[in-house]
């Protein structure tokens, strides 16, 4: 997503890193015009991203996965053999 100038410029005053920001876009809530990142959205946040890692531990143990999907339309899964 782009940024303006003055963004960019509030940013580098405040110490906000554009990493943040692109955390903010992606589990940040809709207020009217703006997203929010509030501390109960960070725990949530967290909670997802460590299922997510676990999720992906578990996949590695196994060796990964192949899925195929074709047009949109998955149509088998099975573990990579590689």
């Amino acid at each position: 997503m782009a940024r303006t100038r003055h963004c960019w410029q509030r940013m580098s005053q405040r110490g906000i890193k554009a990493e943040v920001i692109d955390l903010i876009q992606k589990f940040g809530a809709f207020g009217g015009d703006k997203r929010i990142l509030d501390c109960k959205a960070c725990k949530a946040a967290s909670e997802e991203l460590m299922k997510v890692k676990r999720l992906l531990d578990q996949a590695a143990e196994k060796g990964g996965y192949v899925l195929v999907n074709v047009a949109d339309v998955d149509i088998t899964a099975y573990r990579y053999e590689g």
